[in-house]
């Protein structure tokens, strides 16, 4: 699945399968680094590989669990601090925020499940359907898994697809 989406069986599983596609790019984008790499901003950016990989993990967080199912989110949602999310702080390491991106995944796959119909209104926004927040979340990941894409380039001259090769070879 490195490259492209694998069959689906119906537009659930596109939207799942989709979102794991952009997904499986940012944890390659962080393969094989150290957490001092993970925190690096190679760029003039202020952008860091594994605090891009939190972002997506919160943000995805925030769109499943309350803006689907319409839990409380305390200290993610609403959001208190928004440059916090885009850093891998001392106290964080990229294997800790890896799982808890996992974690992420396999809430929003249970979350999604239990939707009777991917067009009723998110819980957050009745002009924002279920189907609506996944196409976004697709959007979302698939924007900053480029991002991590050109910085983890930057860092050692690794590129996505050789990246990808990488990962999937476990």
């Amino acid at each position: 699945m490195p490259y492209f989406a694998g069959p689906v069986a119906d537009e659930r599983d596109a939207l799942l399968t989709f979102l794991a596609v952009p997904r499986t790019a940012l944890r390659a984008a962080v393969f094989g680094l150290t957490d001092e790499q993970a925190r690096s901003r190679p760029a003039v950016s202020a952008l860091c590989l594994g605090g891009l990989v939190k972002h997506a993990a919160r943000t995805e967080r925030r769109w499943v669990v309350a803006g689907i199912a319409g839990q409380p989110l305390p200290g993610l949602w609403p959001i208190e601090d928004w440059p916090a999310d885009f850093q891998l702080t001392g106290e964080e390491s990229l294997d800790g925020v890896l799982g808890y991106y996992a974690e992420t995944a396999e809430l929003t796959a249970r979350i999604v499940a239990a939707v009777g119909d991917l067009g009723q209104p998110s819980a957050v926004n009745p002009e924002q359907s279920v189907r609506w927040v996944l196409f976004h979340l697709i959007q979302e990941t698939s924007r900053h898994a480029g991002h991590a894409d050109i910085i983890r380039e930057a860092l050692d001259g690794r590129r996505g697809g050789q990246l990808l090769d990488a990962y999937e070879a476990g």
